[in-house]
């Protein structure tokens, strides 16, 4: 597996970056006149940060009653060892996970789970449960999100 390098970053590319996240689909032209740059040096700047994998894409941020809708849970999960990498490729075939983290601490991962139902979460863990190499889950029901830094706008 390859090491990502991070990059250097000055103020403007911080800048731009704080930028992008608040609003990805911004015109190169207000991103120009906000940061006081040229447009060609905001295009130059968003080239070099794709190519160096800094930004890895764009994305659509769903409103709040379509993002939230059913249920939202954590869950931890304890590994067999050196079955990890096996399980994150199956939990990755789950399209009800969205998220995956390894963590210090009690569990290995923790992951975000997104159910229409307690019965469709039930059975969602049961089936993470049984995975191979998985030796204990424990999940915690998201009762309401009270801030998201990653999904604010203006």
């Amino acid at each position: 597996m390859n090491a990502f390098r991070y990059p250097e970053l000055d103020s403007l590319d911080r800048q731009l970056i704080a930028a992008l996240q608040i609003n990805a689909r911004e015109s190169v032209a207000s991103l120009a006149r906000t940061l006081g740059v040229a447009r060609t040096t905001i295009l130059s700047r968003i080239q070099r940060l794709e190519k160096q994998g800094v930004i890895h894409g764009y994305t659509v941020q769903l409103a709040a009653p379509f993002h939230e809708q059913g249920l939202q849970a954590y869950a931890g999960i304890i590994v067999k060892p050196k079955l990890g990498n096996q399980v994150l490729r199956q939990l990755s075939q789950i399209p009800e996970v969205e998220s995956a983290a390894t963590v210090s601490g009690e569990f290995d991962l923790m992951i975000w789970l997104r159910a229409r139902s307690t019965e469709e979460l039930d059975l969602l863990l049961d089936t993470i449960g049984a995975l191979e190499g998985v030796v204990r889950t424990h999940s915690a029901i998201v009762l309401a999100r009270k801030f998201d830094r990653r999904h604010q706008h203006r």
